[in-house]
């Protein structure tokens, strides 16, 4: 009999979290859903019912919901497969009129949550010689971007992290790809309260074909996805543009389009 597939997917009720449950449930992985509330939890897991679908209610700005997904990852009985750390978070303000415990909660999230789970994760994935592991990025964290933000740079510790890793563990058969996509349609603006009404429609991507590339760059072993040609193309620049021009282009940009990107 052959052995079935398991995906744990964090931020699973919405956006590209619930794509890659959409779009991993059709490849035939059997799912855990991960997310702080159980009532959507219970609402994606019935529209998923052609698989085996496990829901797992937990706040991972918490040290306790962290231990609750890290002790699945951690069940040997039960390996997971291919994990997709989505969760994440923004803030509509500027880090002058932020406090201590928005930012915290913004770094806990964004950043500790997908250390915790990825070094849960990662020791029975090479123990095991396979596994795959998506650290859900931004585009944002290529470059000092929305001035007062903090957002891009837990995006920039994302992706070189998951770089890093990527790099560590894929002599054991183990692949950890940072996936980087620009304005994508999800919740995500709407829970931060950030205005994107300006943002001109080309720039937006769905949900749906992010995940559909992000996982045929993982399989081609990619340690970087950026969706879409004009998401490469601007990555490019970032990168590789002096960084006067990128910093006089953000900040008009900020004040054009809105201020945040997942």
């Amino acid at each position: 009999m052959t052995e079935r597939r398991i995906a744990l997917i964090t931020g699973a009720t919405a956006g590209i979290g619930a794509a890659f449950a959409r779009e991993l449930a059709a490849e035939g992985y059997d799912l855990v859903l991960v997310a702080r509330d159980e009532a959507r939890l219970g609402a994606m897991a019935a529209e998923l019912s052609s698989v085996d679908v496990a829901v797992l209610p937990a706040d991972l700005a918490t040290p306790e919901g962290c231990d609750t997904v890290a002790a699945r990852l951690t069940d040997p009985a039960r390996p997971v497969d291919l994990l997709v750390n989505n969760a994440g978070m923004s803030l509509n303000r500027s880090f002058l009129r932020s406090t201590v415990e928005l930012e915290e909660a913004l770094l806990r999230l964004n950043v500790n949550a997908v250390m915790r789970l990825t070094l849960a994760a990662l020791p029975v994935m090479t123990e095991r010689g396979r596994g795959d592991i998506v650290n859900v990025s931004s585009v944002s964290g290529f470059a000092a971007l929305m001035p007062g933000s903090t957002y891009p740079a837990s995006k920039a510790w994302v992706t070189n992290f998951s770089v890093s890793q990527g790099q560590l563990v894929r002599g054991y058969g183990v692949r950890v790809m940072a996936l980087c996509p620009g304005y994508t349609r999800t919740e995500f603006h709407d829970r931060a309260g950030i205005d994107v009404s300006k943002t001109p429609s080309w720039m937006w991507l769905d949900a749906g074909a992010v995940v559909r590339a992000g996982l045929k760059d993982l399989r081609k072993g990619k340690l970087v996805s950026v969706p879409d040609w004009k998401y490469k193309l601007a990555t490019f620049g970032m990168r590789h543009a002096p960084q006067g021009l990128v910093h006089r282009v953000s900040r008009r940009t900020r004040s054009r389009i809105g201020r945040e990107t997942h």
